[in-house]
């Protein structure tokens, strides 16, 4: 299982090189800044970079449990990505409201 060190890296790492995707999902404008070009990608870099452990966590995906979705809150932000052959992003928004 891919821990929040790696998860860090290598999403970095992806948003850098221009290697990441976008889940097909509702609210996409609203809850996806990235692919709607409110936040470049080294921003969002910039931002995941300041992220630190107790910032992440990670669970199955509803659709396929052997596929680990992380999510980061930091700065305000809320990132939920999971790795398949590229990063995909499932959302990218500020922090609406913090986390149970």
């Amino acid at each position: 299982m891919v821990g929040f060190n790696e998860a860090k890296q290598q999403v970095i790492r992806d948003l850098q090189a221009g290697n990441f995707l976008h889940e097909v999902r509702r609210d996409i404008s609203s809850k996806n800044l990235l692919l709607t070009g409110r936040i470049g990608a080294s921003e969002l870099a910039a931002i995941l970079k300041r992220a630190r452990g107790q910032d992440h966590r990670s669970s199955p995906h509803h659709r396929d449990a052997g596929i680990r979705v992380h999510e980061i809150l930091t700065g305000g932000w809320y990132v939920k990505f999971y790795f398949l052959s590229d990063t995909t992003f499932i959302s990218v928004h500020r922090q609406e409201s913090t986390r149970p």
